[in-house]
């Protein structure tokens, strides 16, 4: 067998795991499935990931690194909030939503086996936190960038940006209706725009000095 870095390894295998868990599911999911599918020997894949639940952390942070790659692909933050927001997430279901049903699948699966296996925080936790922050991170670069500010916190902004999407994304899986799915999200960016109410920063007063 030829030789391969460990990082293009580790790349290997969490391809693999994604396909898997994409088709068969989290809980059908094993090492021997993945090892198979990335096709490599199962003491291999022990050597990089001994256990299941680092292989799902795996896999969630590609996850999370491609969301955010999705995000950003067509952003421009100097044309501020609304501009950004909109590229962001209209750029994020079609890459990511639209052709990627069993990716969704995946994910809330991965979320309700970390709540059953570990209870509250743990994965779950992680995932949920780290999907809000990259939304709330690029608004606020892109307020920054565009000389704005929001009516709302970038943080709550984040948050409630996931509760929608997330909703939208869940209908979708159940009943998927492109047409009907996109107005739904037109009218949800619309919704987070109107409350963000993103405003130029006003400038500064120069105090006098007599």
């Amino acid at each position: 067998m030829a030789y391969v870095r460990a990082a293009e390894r580790e790349e290997q295998i969490v391809a693999a795991a994604m396909r898997v868990l994409s088709s068969a599911g989290v809980p059908s999911t094993t090492l021997r499935a993945v090892a198979a599918e990335a096709g490599i020997p199962l003491g291999t894949l022990h050597y990089v990931f001994p256990a299941k639940d680092q292989l799902l952390r795996a896999v969630t942070s590609k996850v999370i690194a491609d969301i955010s790659d999705a995000l950003r692909a067509e952003v421009e933050l100097d044309r501020g909030v609304e501009q950004a927001f909109r590229q962001a997430i209209t750029s994020f279901w079609h890459r990511l939503v639209e052709t990627g049903i069993g990716l969704q699948v995946m994910q809330y699966e991965l979320t309700a086996y970390s709540v059953r296996t570990e209870g509250a925080g743990g994965l779950a936790q992680s995932q949920y936190e780290r999907y809000s922050s990259l939304v709330t991170d690029l608004c606020e670069q892109a307020a920054q960038a565009a000389g704005e500010r929001c009516a709302i916190g970038f943080d709550a902004l984040g948050r409630l940006t996931l509760a929608l999407v997330d909703g939208l994304i869940l209908q979708y899986v159940a009943s998927p209706d492109s047409d009907r799915a996109r107005r739904d999200l037109r009218h949800a960016v619309d919704m987070i725009i109107l409350l963000a109410d993103p405003r130029p920063v006003a400038p500064r007063q120069k105090v006098r000095s007599d």
